[in-house]
């Protein structure tokens, strides 16, 4: 989702999701691949920031890229649409520059995944419901329910819950040390439970609920292809997406979530 710093509109010892010392941080051994005995996926989740790793010094492209240099995943699972990747790969090939809109508009993978693809040997999996015909179907319903006056209620809620969470985060919202934790987690939960309540059924396909359901599907698809074969992946999408990802992602037997954490310190 192509939402920008501050304006989202919008885990086994104990299943590898467990409380840090300061209640809030994702735990999995420093060891992951030495301990790996049974060929499992080892995968790290990483929330991104979209443009606002544009102007982010705790969170800047620099830093995702030594991130992704550190984790030298097998596979970077994307926040891209499956029917935008070859046009993306298209022009980035003939020219060295990514124009796919519904790719371009993401820095991440502008700037720093597609031109690490050249020096580094992992494979981009798209992996995002997003289509345009959605998102604009979704702008366009938000944009009637703010106005009706039955549901004012509602989007007074929907805002208050916004407004909650950014005085929580504060400017805290661009470090990747506290976006990868699970207090983090629980406050983008807070903050889109009354938009996910109240909006879900008029945003058909688009809800926070059913497109992240449709992210989730891809997800599973592609780590479905490589189970067994002990490869390192790297998941990336906006960070509110991060908490549904992750809760998925412990029902599974084949991977390992690893401490995304790490990869910033």
């Amino acid at each position: 989702m192509a939402l920008s710093r501050r304006r989202y509109v919008f885990a086994s010892a104990a299943m590898l999701l467990t409380l840090g010392v300061n209640g809030c941080s994702y735990a999995a051994s420093e060891t992951d691949k030495a301990i790996n005995k049974e060929g499992k996926t080892i995968v790290y989740v990483v929330g991104t920031i979209h443009s606002g790793h544009l102007d982010s010094t705790d969170y800047s492209l620099a830093i995702l890229e030594r991130a992704i240099r550190k984790a030298n995943p097998d596979q970077i699972i994307a926040e891209i649409p499956p029917d935008r990747l070859a046009e993306a790969w298209r022009g980035f090939r003939k020219n060295g520059v990514v124009s796919e809109p519904r790719v371009r508009i993401f820095p991440e993978y502008r700037d720093v995944i597609f031109p690490l693809s050249k020096l580094m040997k992992f494979e981009i999996v798209p992996a995002a419901g997003w289509t345009q015909q959605l998102s604009d179907y979704r702008d366009k319903a938000l944009n009637r329910i703010s106005k009706d006056p039955a549901r004012a209620a509602q989007w007074r809620a929907h805002q208050t819950a916004q407004a909650a969470y950014s005085r929580a985060v504060g400017a805290r919202d661009d470090d990747p040390l506290y976006i990868h934790t699970t207090q983090y987690d629980a406050l983008v939960k807070a903050a889109q439970n009354p938009y996910e309540t109240y909006f879900e059924e008029d945003l058909g396909p688009g809800g926070w609920k059913t497109i992240n359901a449709a992210h989730i599907r891809l997800i599973n698809k592609a780590l479905d292809r490589i189970s067994g074969q002990e490869k390192t992946v790297w998941i990336t999408f906006g960070s509110w997406h991060k908490y549904m990802i992750l809760k998925d992602l412990m029902t599974r037997k084949d991977v390992i979530l690893a401490d995304s954490r790490s990869l910033f310190q």
